[in-house]
């Protein structure tokens, strides 16, 4: 039974403290954080090189401009990692963290959770298998409003952006369905908040496959649209049950969360017609923690290992270059229409 060592107890981290604490295949060695901590039933340490006990492996949820040294350390130690998203800040971090993972022979899973969701597992099969055919395009929307205290921690201020926070998740499932991307556009705004930083936008992907995706987004918009609303994952974020995916094909199309299958018509004049496909329910977190356990075992491999993170991450970073472009030189980038 693997020892786990927690590093960073936000808000994400409380919530890997407690999956830890109550999973049967694993137990907590203890938590790093350099606020003091209460109520954890394991050491606390202040930074990792105070840690003296013994760890298999380590949980890292701390900010994300510190994933690329905190995963060093721990690959010096020898520890086995599961990194937050985006695994790291940089394309050159991700690379150096890459290089010390294999330098050291330890294991590396990255937290993009949502691939452990089973109704992912579903939609995947129903598009690869071709009940809709093949895939044309994709629809999805993420828009919620963060509170005001959300932005209180300094790096959210500076670092804050919905596309490096919220979408790395929905593009990281885009490349899961789809495969590789080839092409990006994006639009952004920052007309509410007014800050340096893009709050809302647009931006549209096009695959190797021909496939073309869209993704609308905004932290300012409370709305019912969106993967965490829809799914119930975050104990954080109101649940809604709403459809905020939506997946053309050449025999039909799919909805996600729902999982209603549309098919039947060959063409316009045509309705279609509709089927609920099934799936288990499992809580995500915890999904993730069982197979980090077996990557700890050596008994499996990381379904996403550094590699396949750092391709998600250079696709995000793209979009928020663009995006940030236009935020902070808009004169440079935005086509005037007469």
């Amino acid at each position: 039974m693997p020892d786990i060592l927690v590093i960073g107890a936000g808000l994400i981290g409380a919530r890997h403290v407690a999956a830890v604490q109550d999973h049967p295949d694993c137990t907590l060695a203890g938590v790093v954080d350099p606020v003091q901590l209460d109520g954890i039933a394991a050491p606390v340490f202040r930074d990792i090189a105070d840690v003296n006990v013994h760890v298999d492996g380590a949980i890292i949820a701390t900010p994300t401009g510190l994933h690329a040294s905190h995963g060093l350390q721990c690959a010096q130690r020898g520890w086995h990692m599961l990194i937050e998203k985006p695994v790291t800040a940089t394309l050159d971090e991700a690379r150096v963290l890459g290089h010390a993972v294999r330098t050291h022979g330890v294991r590396c899973l990255v937290g993009h959770h949502r691939r452990y969701h089973p109704s992912i597992d579903v939609l995947r099969d129903a598009i690869l298998s071709g009940k809709i055919g093949a895939p044309v395009t994709s629809t999805l929307i993420w828009a919620m409003r963060k509170h005001d205290s959300y932005f209180n921690a300094d790096w959210r201020r500076t670092d804050g952006s919905p596309v490096m926070i919220n979408l790395v998740h929905d593009i990281d499932l885009l490349r899961f369905i789809f495969g590789e991307v080839t092409d990006i556009a994006a639009l952004g705004s920052n007309a509410q908040r007014g800050s340096d930083k893009v709050e809302s936008g647009g931006a549209v992907l096009r695959f190797e496959s021909g496939l073309c995706a869209t993704i609308s987004f905004a932290d300012t918009a409370p709305s019912p649209w969106g993967f965490e609303a829809g799914t119930a994952e975050n104990p954080n974020i109101g649940t809604t049950g709403q459809d905020m995916w939506w997946i053309t094909g050449t025999l039909g199309g799919i909805a996600f969360p729902s999982l209603t299958l549309w098919g039947g018509a060959s063409d316009w004049s045509q309705p279609a017609t509709a089927q609920t496909l099934s799936a288990n329910k499992t809580v995500p977190l915890i999904a993730q923690l069982t197979h980090f356990c077996q990557v700890i075992a050596g008994t499996a491999e990381p379904i996403i290992d550094v590699d396949d993170a750092a391709r998600t991450l250079k696709v995000t970073r793209d979009i928020e270059t663009l995006l940030a472009q236009q935020i902070l030189h808009p004169e440079d980038t935005k086509e005037k229409i007469a």
